[in-house]
């Protein structure tokens, strides 16, 4: 039996800061002393349970109040419980929590090259990409493995999710690995070379007014003029 539930005790505000630790590695993605904070003053903080077990987690928090926005600062499953349709699920429950809160948009920014995040937020959820940025949190381990971390910016408008693009829309792809983490692990400086390679195409095709409206899995990024 699949629940997700409130982060609303210290065991599991624990319990959950070891889950999110065991996705991303050495470098701790949210203590659990903020966690509980974040949590105690409204924010949404939950535990996603399969049979009893957390077997991920989900912490957004509220943005400015003009903007009727939450920033998703993470969202993640133990990789053995990915691709069963529980992602959606747990972003789904986060979507419904935001807009009984009256929050009309959720924020979350996600490493471009990484093929499976580009497919479930774009084509899958209907996320809309609002901007580039190089390097956004410096150099670091977890999900860069130590490369730099440029990040695409997304907005999910709750009640006016993005179609993909008509196919006489399209007047760009730009092609990205298929397993970027596969080979960040098999052969970093392959991994890097992508890296600088989509950032410098990136570059090309924002500066040609295109900009980036959906996801294909063989083709990658698809731009439309902007």
């Amino acid at each position: 039996m699949r629940e997700i539930r409130d982060l609303d005790t210290v065991e599991l505000i624990l319990e959950a800061q070891g889950v999110l630790d065991a996705i991303r590695g050495p470098e701790r993605v949210v203590d659990a002393g903020t966690l509980r904070a974040l949590q105690q003053s409204g924010n949404y903080a939950v535990g996603f349970f399969d049979e009893g077990r957390m077997v991920g987690a989900s912490v957004a928090f509220f943005g400015e109040p003009s903007t009727r926005s939450m920033h998703s600062h993470i969202t993640a499953l133990l990789p053995e419980f990915r691709g069963r349709g529980w992602g959606r699920e747990l972003k789904e429950h986060q979507r419904q929590w935001a807009l009984s809160r009256g929050v009309g948009n959720v924020t979350w920014t996600f490493d471009p090259l990484v093929a499976r995040n580009a497919h479930f937020f774009l084509t899958v959820l209907g996320a809309r990409v609002t901007g580039y940025a190089v390097n956004q949190y410096g150099i670091f381990g977890g999900g860069d493995a130590g490369d730099e971390s440029d990040r695409l910016d997304v907005k999910w408008a709750l009640a006016d999710i993005a179609k993909p693009p008509a196919a006489g829309e399209i007047a760009a792809t730009l092609e990205i690995p298929r397993d970027v983490e596969q080979m960040r692990a098999d052969a970093p400086d392959e991994a890097h070379e992508w890296r600088m390679t989509l950032r410098r195409e990136m570059a090309v095709l924002t500066n040609r007014g295109l900009a980036i409206a959906g996801f294909d899995a063989e083709r990658g990024y698809l731009f439309v003029q902007s």
